[in-house]
């Protein structure tokens, strides 16, 4: 197990950097068990899940270490009082803008094809806010900023893919030659921010796309390195 990168550590939770292709928690099977929750206790014992990111996607993780902070954390999360930020990039060139667009779609299991997620009157609400960074136009992509206002699974590549713009190298959502455009997920967690559970004070942490500085502009440019 590769040792992780702690951006913040206290008596009572942990801000760790999960790098992309990595479980936040055990899956089935001998070959799953190595995962974000193991590698954590092993340095600290009392280490708690409070949220997850996909397995392909990099970045800011949140953890506690007791009940009481999994708790309010789990609450913080639950009554959107944590700002999550994530980067992308996205097939296509979309229009540039400061002013946020938002994508209100609702989610539900795509039961057939588990553990994909599809858009459904009947499932749950879902909205994403999105703004875009920059247009690569030599790869007909876009940087894009996202927002999720809401925590469901798979919720930025399903509402990315709905409106014509998946992301890159998305192994679920993206069509092969989307899919080929990278050698990996192109989403990364970049921001947490929320209130701590025990001394009230207002916490902020930001992790740089690993892909973002980057990013090929020029003519001969085809793929986006990881």
């Amino acid at each position: 197990m590769a040792p992780l990168h702690a951006i913040h550590e206290d008596p009572d939770l942990l801000v760790l950097e999960k790098p992309a292709g990595l479980l936040c928690v055990p899956g089935r099977g001998a070959d799953k068990q190595d995962c974000l929750s193991a590698r954590a206790q092993q340095r600290w014992p009392d280490a708690l899940v409070v949220h997850r990111l996909d397995m392909a996607t990099s970045g800011l993780v949140l953890m506690a270490r007791n009940l009481a902070t999994q708790r309010a954390l789990g609450d913080a999360f639950a009554a959107r009082q944590v700002e999550k930020r994530y980067e992308a990039v996205v097939d296509g060139l979309m229009p540039l803008s400061d002013e946020w667009a938002l994508i209100d779609a609702p989610l539900i299991a795509d039961w057939p094809r588990r553990p994909l997620q599809k858009i459904d009157a009947a499932g749950k609400p879902s909205q994403t806010r999105w703004r875009a960074l920059r247009q690569l136009t030599q790869q007909q992509a876009t940087h894009v900023l996202l927002e999720p206002l809401t925590g469901r699974s798979h919720q930025l590549r399903v509402h990315l893919a709905s409106i014509g713009h998946a992301i890159l190298g998305d192994a679920l959502y993206a069509s092969e030659a989307v899919q080929a455009c990278a050698p990996r997920l192109m989403l990364h967690a970049t921001v947490l921010a929320f209130t701590h559970p025990a001394t009230l004070q207002g916490m902020r942490f930001v992790s740089e796309a690993p892909f973002s500085w980057r990013l090929t502009v020029g003519p001969a440019a085809s793929r986006i390195s990881p």
